[in-house]
Formats: C-alpha cells, structure tokens, sequence
C-alpha cells in the first residue's frame, strides 16, 4: 500500500493522477498543508466501512422491474395469555 500526498491545487489540475494513485493506496489531499481529505478506491472504502449490500441497495439498483418478487404472505394469529 502506497500513501500518497497532494496538495488541493495539484489535485485540481490532475485529478485523474489522483484517482490512478488511489488504486494503490490512500491520496491524502492537504489544504494548506494541512490533510483535509483522503482519496481512496470504492473497495478500499468498503473494506474500512466492512459495508455490505442492504436490502434498500439492492432494491434500489437499476434494472429492478426485471426482476420477479413475489414473497408470501404471513399470517400472524393471536393467542390468548394464560396468567395461570
């Protein structure tokens, strides 16, 4: 893993240079050479955040109406307590 340091300004004028180098580790972006952002590959990110797909995601994913969903309905019946 690489760590690679630039600044806003370099970042601006060769933001796919940045992009390249986030495939090889963390781009830490400084702001008056201070770090102010971290530029990391989408894999990276998921791996840190251990992110996973939701249901919501998945749901929400292009291609949808294409796919059959037709899940069963429950029925839920109610008991009565015994307090004995």
């Amino acid at each position: 893993m690489t760590i690679t340091t630039i600044s806003s300004r370099e970042f601006n004028q060769g933001a796919s240079e940045a992009k390249r180098a986030a495939t090889n580790g963390p781009v830490f972006i400084t702001d008056r050479g201070r770090p102010a952002h971290v530029l990391m590959s989408f894999e990276d990110y998921q791996r840190l955040t251990k992110q996973r797909r939701n249901i919501a995601d998945a749901l929400a994913m292009p291609g949808i109406a294409d796919i059959e969903f037709d899940p069963p309905r429950v029925t839920i019946e109610t008991q009565a307590a015994d307090f004995s």
